[in-house]
């Protein structure tokens, strides 16, 4: 097999990032229709990521927050997204570069997707991790945790849904 040097992996996990980005721009929009909540993972130590130190400290590599009953301010820009939560009762602000996605999910339709985190070697070289892959995947628990001391009307902080699920081929779409 010869070597990668379009990056097919990078672009397509970058197209993915791009349908968060739309979900998230509606969201802002338009608010979160019917049943929809988000569950949104992210690496809280990579570049751009900007949490509440306390955060940082409670989630020293990957944070949960969903997106459901109450946040605020949420702006979606290219390269990232802010919103406010309410944690121990104190609305702090979150921003999140979509470079730093690790999981989206919509538990109201089964729709979920993971994201790969690719090295600076690889993206250098031109050649990325696995692919993200789309998930039919639950959250480990259908409950979630409160942020802090919140109620369960505020933004929740719930541990990261398990990165298992079926991988999506484009096979079928493939001239023999």
């Amino acid at each position: 097999m010869s070597k990668d040097f379009m990056n097919y992996n990078g672009l397509v996990q970058d197209a993915l990032r791009g349908v968060v980005r739309q979900a998230l721009a509606r969201v802002a929009r338009q608010g979160l229709p019917g049943a929809h909540h988000l569950y949104i993972a992210f690496r809280t130590h990579d570049a751009g990521v900007d949490i509440p130190d306390f955060l940082m400290e409670r989630y020293p590599e990957e944070m949960t927050i969903v997106l459901q009953h109450q946040f605020w301010g949420l702006e979606v820009r290219d390269a990232d997204f802010e919103v406010q939560l309410s944690f121990n009762k104190s609305p702090q602000r979150l921003v999140i570069p979509f470079a730093a996605l690790a999981g989206f999910f919509d538990p109201s339709v089964q729709f979920g997707l993971q994201f790969q985190q690719v090295s600076a070697n690889e993206a250098a070289a031109g050649e990325a991790a696995a692919p993200p892959t789309s998930l039919p995947v639950q959250p480990k628990s259908t409950e979630t945790r409160p942020a802090e001391t919140a109620g369960s009307e505020a933004g929740d902080v719930t541990e990261t849904p398990p990165k298992t699920g079926e991988v999506v081929t484009l096979d079928a779409f493939r001239r023999k």
